[in-house]
């Protein structure tokens, strides 16, 4: 980006010709021209066939196994490293960024186009979103762990946050009643919370 504001400001500004621009940057005269005719800030190289010729003959095994794995919840997936170490006991003898390439395409056209993205819309004081979070704070001196129950309306993203030594139900519902005193009322529903009897 720097070298095609340096070519924009010799030329339009200075009134430096673009074989002077050639020798003093050392660029090529087609870049050069390229830089001063397109409006776009910088370039960007996009390959538009990406070759893999040593992945060839694996690619159906590859395929294969991220169509089975599409199937699986996310965490119990092979990630790209994983799939190459497979790949490599099959003898695949390639190159470990032509496996993520081909893992990251697949994602994107095959497996992220049947997924169904519902766009989230509340009313106020439909819904609440709350969590615990574990937080280290310094008082006198010292480091002490303490965990933090954070509430969300989900309409207005309105945030509380309460702050306990300990975990436990008693600080569930203390944190509850503080966060709905805090909002002025109750919302609708929210996550389900699990009472130990």
């Amino acid at each position: 980006m720097e070298s095609v504001n340096k070519v924009r400001l010799k030329y339009h500004r200075k009134g430096e010709t673009i074989k002077g621009i050639v020798r003093s940057t050392g660029l090529s005269r087609n870049t050069i021209r390229k830089y001063l005719r397109n409006n776009k800030t910088h370039p960007k190289y996009q390959r538009t066939v990406i070759h893999a010729p040593k992945l060839g003959d694996f690619k159906e095994i590859l395929h294969g196994w991220l169509l089975d794995e599409s199937k699986l919840p996310k965490k119990e997936r092979s990630d790209a490293t994983q799939l190459f170490e497979k790949l490599q006991g099959c003898g695949y003898l390639g190159a470990y960024d032509q496996v993520q390439r081909y893992a990251k395409a697949f994602k994107q056209g095959t497996h992220l186009s049947n997924q169904v993205f519902i766009p989230l819309a509340f009313e106020p004081g439909e819904a609440y979103q709350f969590d615990w979070s574990e937080e280290h704070v310094e008082l006198k001196g010292l480091i002490h762990k303490v965990h933090v129950a954070h509430f969300r309306l989900c309409y207005s993203r309105k945030s509380f946050i309460a702050v306990y030594w300990r975990e436990s139900q008693e600080m569930l519902f203390d944190a509850h009643i503080r966060a709905f005193e805090y909002f002025g009322g109750v919302p609708l529903r929210g996550p389900e919370l699990k009472i130990v009897r």
